[in-house]
Order: structure tokens, then sequence, then C-alpha cells
């Protein structure tokens, strides 16, 4: 009886280690859904008017054009480079890609737009999240 006991337990042990790292694998391997965080607050003043601030360390550009303010992903989505920002367009270094200043592929190598930041409005700060 005594061994019979001793088998259950070490069972009922890896049955709960087993779930227990069935739960860490999943929350590794689950998306970010609906968990956001700031990347940047930025005062609403500081923002040029048909112009962009650009943040490299974060590889982002807050834009205002046409009374609108948004924010754009500068990693290039053909390979993951740096793009510059331009007046007029985005630029990729690396291969030439160029995108308009809402993020749309003008000409590849690039197939797909530019990545497009959440932002909030909080009256004279807008806050960028992703």
């Amino acid at each position: 009886m005594e061994k019979l006991d001793r088998s259950r337990r070490k069972f009922i042990g890896a049955l709960i280690s087993l779930a227990a790292g069935f739960l860490l694998l999943g929350k590794f391997l689950s998306p970010n859904v609906g968990r956001k965080k700031t990347l940047l607050a930025v005062e609403k003043a500081s923002i040029p008017v048909h112009g962009a601030l650009v943040y490299r360390e974060t590889r982002v550009a807050v834009i205002r054009e046409a009374g609108e303010i948004y924010a754009l992903s500068l990693v290039c989505t053909h390979l993951g480079c740096s793009v510059t920002v331009t007046p007029r367009e985005l630029v990729c270094p690396c291969h030439g890609s160029v995108f308009d200043r809402r993020g749309n592929v003008v000409k590849g190598p690039a197939d797909r737009p530019l990545m497009r930041y959440a932002v909030e409005d909080q009256g004279d700060r807008i806050v960028v999240a992703m």
C-alpha cells in the first residue's frame, strides 16, 4: 500500500509540473494582444505642422499632416533597415524602398506599408502606444 501511495504522489506531482510547464510555455508563445505599453509621450506644440518628429532610438516618427497626428514605425518592411524621413516621403537607404508620408509603399522592394502605432490624444500631448 505504501508503494501505491508513493507512486500516486509521483504521478500527481508530475501532472502538476506538466500543467505549470504548459502555462509558462503558453505565456511565452502567446501574442501581446491587448497588452499595449506607452512608447513615448510628445507635447503637441513640438510637432511641426506638415512635419515630423523623428525618434531614432525607438525608430518612430510622429507626423502632423492635414490636421491629423499619427505615428509610423521607421523599420522598413522589406528587411528591417531604418528608413529616413524627408519632407515628401520616407526612404529606405538599404534597398531603395520608398513610402509616402502615410507609410504606404510607393516603390519596392518592400511590399507592405510601414506599421502604424496607436496614438492617444491627451489634450496638450500625444501618447504613442504599441
